[in-house]
């Protein structure tokens, strides 16, 4: 039986390119399946790596790799024993869910990390699952949307940030007496906070740190100012040890 009907009744377009071959469920085919999907994932991979994040390289593979797995056996119990549902695909895709989960970090500052991980290794998984089931198109467009994604919108992402009204900081303060008059501060040059929080990551180390959320409510700093510039004047403050937006 032909993997590209065992779903969809429908033929893929690149398998129907490639010939009968591509479609069915053969040596020649596992191994291609298993070729792109090695390949595809390794693109990606290397992107998480090359900004140092905690899936890198081979844990982008090996999720893929297994997933891709994960299908073809279940294509293979189906042809073969008349299997009725995709059991070992059912828990490769939780497994995944499990695992890029688990990528998602919390640091001391209160910023929660590897979110944009904790999906593209997800969306990779679900592209090996594609994979093994021989639909090549859907598969290859999904890679392109989600190399788009890692590639080509952080910019746009930046931009949109540094133009909303709304942004976070991390604060570091000489002392805890000192907050009262940031506030102070902060109500003058037309800044609203929207939440504070005391980070008890640095409880012991002399300093008053916070994280706080910020709205621009002055009609001046909407106009003109980015979320740097205004952070830039903050710091000359004299009882600011240190601060910094949290992306």
């Amino acid at each position: 039986m032909a993997t590209a009907y065992l779903f969809t009744g429908a033929v893929d377009p690149i398998a129907e390119l490639l010939g009968q071959w591509s479609s069915n469920l053969n040596l020649a085919s596992v191994l291609f399946r298993v070729a792109m999907t090695f390949l595809l994932s390794a693109f990606i991979g290397c992107e998480r790596a090359n900004k140092r994040h905690s899936a890198g390289l081979r844990t982008f593979i090996i999720v893929s790799l297994a997933s891709a797995l994960a299908m073809l056996l279940d294509e293979y119990m189906i042809t073969s024993f008349g299997m009725g549902f995709p059991i070992v695909s059912a828990a490769a895709v939780v497994g995944i869910s499990i695992l890029s989960g688990n990528s998602i970090l919390f640091s001391s500052k209160s910023q929660v990390k590897g979110l944009t991980t904790s999906v593209a290794l997800w969306m990779c998984g679900m592209l090996g699952l594609l994979l093994g089931a021989g639909f090549y198109t859907a598969s290859l467009a999904g890679f392109a949307a989600l190399a788009c994604c890692l590639w080509l919108l952080p910019a746009a992402e930046i931009d949109l940030k540094n133009r909303s009204n709304h942004f976070e900081i991390h604060l570091e303060l000489n002392s805890r007496s000192s907050l009262q008059d940031f506030v102070t501060t902060l109500r003058r040059l037309g800044l609203k906070i929207d939440d504070i929080e005391a980070n008890p990551a640095y409880l012991n180390s002399g300093l008053s740190v916070y994280s706080i959320s910020l709205t621009i409510t002055g009609a001046e700093l909407k106009k003109y100012k980015k979320h740097s510039e205004i952070i830039e004047a903050l710091s000359t403050l004299e009882y600011v040890n240190y601060i910094e937006e949290i992306k």
